[in-house]
């Protein structure tokens, strides 16, 4: 299944989170209460002390390919959407400079700060189906409705 997207307005947001927040329940937490439909990272820096992440060798009958990082990394890229089940990938970086990515999976634990800069992309609403040939639930991009609660 695809779905076909439109163009749209943006609207920008940005938000800092301090040390010992954890960043993806902190995010889903700013969508909810700002009622953001079609959000996504435009752009993020910062540092963590903790990360969980799911590795590219996952499949939906494998998806115990995980590695739960601890120490001091620096946010390198985070990308992604998100919706109430927010699909992010985040590239750390350690303190010889070395990386790590994946899925974010959460216990993303802010070290001093992470600035993020979110869009929303306010003619569309973002929702997940389940995709019968990838096994995951999938991003489905809709025309925002037109009812009162939008």
């Amino acid at each position: 299944m695809s779905s076909a997207g439109g163009g749209s307005s943006l609207q920008v947001h940005a938000v800092r989170f301090g040390p010992g927040q954890e960043l993806l329940g902190s995010l889903q937490e700013f969508v909810v209460e700002r009622r953001l439909r079609a959000p996504f990272i435009i752009t993020c820096v910062g540092s963590v002390t903790k990360a969980t992440l799911r590795l590219a060798n996952a499949t939906a009958t494998n998806t115990n390919e995980m590695i739960h990082l601890s120490g001091r990394f620096e946010i390198v890229s985070l990308v992604g959407t998100l919706n109430p089940d927010a699909h992010l990938h985040i590239c750390l970086s350690d303190f010889e400079g070395k990386t790590v990515g994946g899925h974010v999976m959460g216990d993303l634990e802010v070290f001093t700060t992470a600035e993020v800069v979110i869009g929303e992309a306010v003619d569309l609403q973002f929702t997940r189906e389940m995709d019968d040939g990838t096994g995951f639930p999938e991003l489905v991009v809709k025309p925002r409705s037109q009812s009162k609660d939008n």
